[in-house]
């Protein structure tokens, strides 16, 4: 109450405003609490609106409301991989690991239940929103490497569906282990792991060594791929005899 005594004048919103505002209201509830924890009572209550308001908006309930929030979360981590396709692969990489990462940091608990399938709140309509969020990534990813979607042959796009995977996986265990290790740590060893599954995906796809060879052209020597190189060649160095072959 203000100094008068008169309360704040209240603001009517466009349904657009009232939606959106709904939306973004269950989103920060979602994202530090597991989904099935949080009660259209609470988002009535931290939205500042009575709970039929929100059955007004959204008439299927929490559940309507999960989708249209997870909906506005799947579109914000979408945007995570958008990169202009210029400088070096790596470069490109950090910055969208960088803004994955913070996203995973901001919704932790939400985003553990989502992608850990625990949520009584799950369906096949949620999980192919997760999953969609997977394939456009995966599509992000082969646009730097030079190929519209569809265009790059099975191995290639197995490597990098599977570094997505890796991503996901090791994201989740990040979070329940408290966020160790520091999350600058956590990508730069992310990154590493793109570098080592597309070199070995080279070593057996003429595709992959053929667009290993032209990202390669772009990367800097004091870049990731060059300190990754220093840093393997103490471990394999001394290790000669691996290049042998018995018998030649």
């Amino acid at each position: 109450m203000s100094s008068s005594g008169t309360a704040p004048a209240y603001r009517r919103l466009s349904v657009d405003e009232r939606r959106t505002q709904l939306i973004g209201t269950a989103l920060g509830l979602f994202a530090h609490n597991p989904p099935e924890d949080v009660s259209l009572d609470d988002v009535a209550a931290a939205a500042g609106v009575s709970r039929p308001l929100v059955y007004r908006y959204f008439p299927g309930g929490k559940q309507q409301l999960y989708e249209a929030a997870l909906r506005s979360a799947a579109d914000e981590l979408e945007q995570c991989f958008a990169e202009a396709q210029t400088g070096p692969l790596t470069r490109r990489l950090v910055r969208a690991l960088d803004r994955y990462l913070a996203f995973v940091d901001e919704h932790d608990a939400g985003f553990m239940a989502l992608l850990q399938g625990g949520s009584v709140v799950q369906t096949s309509k949620t999980y192919a929103i997760v999953d969609e969020v997977r394939r456009a990534a995966a599509d992000q990813i082969l646009f730097h490497l030079g190929f519209e979607p569809g265009q790059a042959g099975p191995r290639l796009r197995m490597t990098v569906s599977t570094w997505i995977t890796v991503v996901e996986a090791a994201s989740l265990m990040w979070l329940d282990e408290e966020k160790q290790p520091p999350v600058a740590e956590l990508r730069d060893w992310l990154l590493d792991h793109f570098v080592a599954l597309l070199m070995a995906s080279a070593t057996r796809d003429a595709e992959t060594a053929r667009i290993v060879r032209h990202a390669l052209d772009l990367e800097e020597g004091d870049g990731p791929v060059g300190e990754l190189a220093r840093r393997m060649l103490p471990v394999v160095g001394d290790k000669g005899h691996l290049l042998e072959v018995p018998g030649l």
